[in-house]
């Protein structure tokens, strides 16, 4: 009697690829602050493809960069509410203001 040799590996299906996709792209979850409640989503490197510019400290989030997407996590705000900041500003934010250096005109980074 020919015995199959065992599988190590487990099975893939559908719900281990959405479960990789929201490790890569992050879980939201909601954080309390004093301006309101927001919705937090944590990027990995790999997951950002675009140059984003933070709002605290002005300065450029490059393509795999880890870093944070915050949006108000009530109804007062849509997609384009949503914002990417370094992690380090994000957990900083409520410490210093927004150091915006750019001119007016100048084209803005979502």
């Amino acid at each position: 009697m020919a015995v199959s040799p065992r599988r190590n590996r487990p099975r893939r299906d559908e719900n281990t690829r959405l479960d990789s996709d929201r490790v890569r792209q992050g879980v939201p979850t909601v954080q309390q602050w004093r301006d309101g409640d927001w919705q937090v989503r944590g990027i990995t490197g790999g997951a950002s493809a675009k140059t984003y510019r933070c709002p605290g400290c002005d300065q450029e989030i490059l393509p795999g960069v880890a870093h944070v997407v915050a949006w108000p996590a009530d109804d007062r705000g849509d997609l384009t509410d949503r914002r990417h900041w370094h992690t380090g500003c994000w957990r900083a934010r409520e410490r210093r203001g927004p150091n915006l250096q750019r001119g007016h005109g100048a084209p803005r980074y979502g």
